[in-house]
């Protein structure tokens, strides 16, 4: 029989962060639906959405965390009681992230550091301490999120983009010095996808026809399922190979 890829995750355990809605959601199922227990990183542990028992119907096993990914002595509680329930965490998905919009010419020091805190830093010793544990058991994935925005330049949003090349050059780093110990180290890259963090911008039709019109190749914007099923890639057996690297979903955006 031929050597074939494998997307199964039965066995493995997963922690992804901002995991109540959103990307942070949809990978949380799909994660899920390929075989894998879940550690839900929850900003409010009040505040599922439902996702534990979606998580619980698809067979797997579902753990709510309270996880402010800002709070970092929260975020290492919320990793040693995953390790703890578990046993053993194998994946990590650092989801969480955003920024604060504004031209560069009138950005604040605390904007500047509230972005870089959410989207560098936290995803920096979040993963830093999921490792060490991956370090100690042998092996590990790691998968941040990065955006098209750090391959890009977005008026109005600089600060954001370069956050984001910050964790595409951060993943690389990562990779290189964590892979003799058996860990992967991806990210994915998305364009505009319909989340509940996009409605509000999406809404304006002049905005969302930009946006359309920049994703060049498909002119549509992206859904949540086509984000968690290349972290689901990123994440299973058939990506062994693949480290270092940062997987652009963006329709053709950044081919332009």
């Amino acid at each position: 029989m031929a050597d074939l890829p494998s997307f199964d995750l039965s066995g493995k355990t997963a922690l992804v962060t901002g995991s109540a809605r959103g990307l942070g959601r949809a990978i949380a199922l799909a994660l899920a639906n390929a075989g894998a227990d879940i550690a839900l990183g929850l900003r409010d542990l009040d505040v599922d959405n439902g996702v534990a028992g979606e998580v619980e119907a698809l067979g797997r096993k579902a753990l709510r965390l309270q996880m402010d990914a800002l709070d970092l002595s929260q975020s290492y509680r919320a990793i040693d009681q995953a390790i703890a329930h578990f046993g053993r965490l194998d994946i990590l998905v650092n989801n969480v992230g955003g920024g604060i919009e504004g031209p560069l010419l009138e950005v604040s020091e605390i904007d500047f550091d509230t972005t870089l805190d959410l989207n560098v830093k936290s995803s920096f010793f979040i993963a830093q301490r999921l490792a060490r544990h991956m370090v100690e058991k042998g092996g590990g994935t790691i998968v941040n999120m990065s955006s098209q925005a750090g391959f890009i330049a977005l008026p109005g949003e600089g600060v954001y983009c370069l956050s984001k090349a910050a964790v595409a050059h951060m993943t690389k780093c990562m990779a290189v010095e964590w892979g003799q110990h058996g860990i992967t180290v991806n990210a994915v890259a998305p364009t505009f996808i319909e989340t509940d963090g996009t409605s509000t911008a999406l809404a304006v039709p002049e905005f969302k026809a930009d946006v359309v019109e920049r994703i060049a190749a498909l002119h549509r914007i992206g859904l949540p399922r086509e984000v968690s099923g290349a972290v689901v890639f990123l994440a299973s057996p058939a990506a062994s190979l693949i480290t270092g690297q940062t997987l652009l979903i963006d329709g053709g955006w950044t081919a332009r």
